[in-house]
């Protein structure tokens, strides 16, 4: 799924918005149909790009990549522990046994050590690349959203304007008409009464 599709979903958003009628009495509330922008955000949320799922995927994976990198230093030190018995278990080279057994142990405790920090740097740094990308990819929605949200309250309000504009027109066109009608009352038409059409 790329941004570009992304994009055409909230496209469609705004469109189906745009479409939707007024409730009666009201310029600022709309009759929203419920399964169809519930369909067009379920789409998008199961449109979600797959490089966000694969580093879901690699943050999930974070205890198996410890897991194993405990499971081979285990290991190292059972099979350094084997080799120090046999060495041990050999009389004559006993104290040779000791001291490189002493030394096996020792490397094979910085090396396990070693394994296990950078299996923690590794998960710690996909992680944070994924929380990056995810929190970069909301944003890039969240401005897509906000500038629909705008557009289309700018032409609501540009449209109100110009009723606005030819409703003043039409009155001041009825009172060159028939001016003194208009100030004895006797007009058919509204009288002094005036309608508010401004986009609250």
């Amino acid at each position: 799924m790329s941004s570009r599709r992304i994009e055409q979903i909230i496209d469609e958003i705004e469109e189906f918005i745009d479409g939707c009628r007024f409730k009666p009495l009201s310029q600022t509330h709309i009759i929203v149909e419920k399964e169809r922008i519930d369909d067009l955000l379920r789409e998008l949320r199961l449109k979600a790009p797959e490089e966000i799922k694969e580093y879901q995927k690699i943050i999930r994976k974070k205890e198996e990549i410890l897991n194993d990198a405990r499971a081979k230093a285990e290991a190292m030190l059972q099979e350094t522990a084997q080799h120090t018995t046999a060495l041990i278990n050999e009389h004559e080279i006993m104290q040779q046994a000791f001291a490189q057994a002493n030394e096996v142990v020792t490397l094979a405790t910085a090396q396990a050590q070693e394994i296990l920090d950078n299996a923690t740097m590794e998960a710690n740094a996909m992680r944070e690349a994924a929380v990056d990308y995810t929190d970069d990819c909301l944003a890039n929605v969240e401005n897509i959203i906000g500038n629909a949200i705008e557009g289309t309250a700018f032409r609501y309000q540009d449209m109100m304007n110009h009723l606005n504009e030819c409703y003043e027109t039409v009155k001041e066109n009825r009172s060159e008409l028939r001016p003194s009608e208009l100030l004895e009352g006797t007009s058919t038409g509204s009288g002094d009464s005036s309608i508010n059409l401004d986009l609250i």
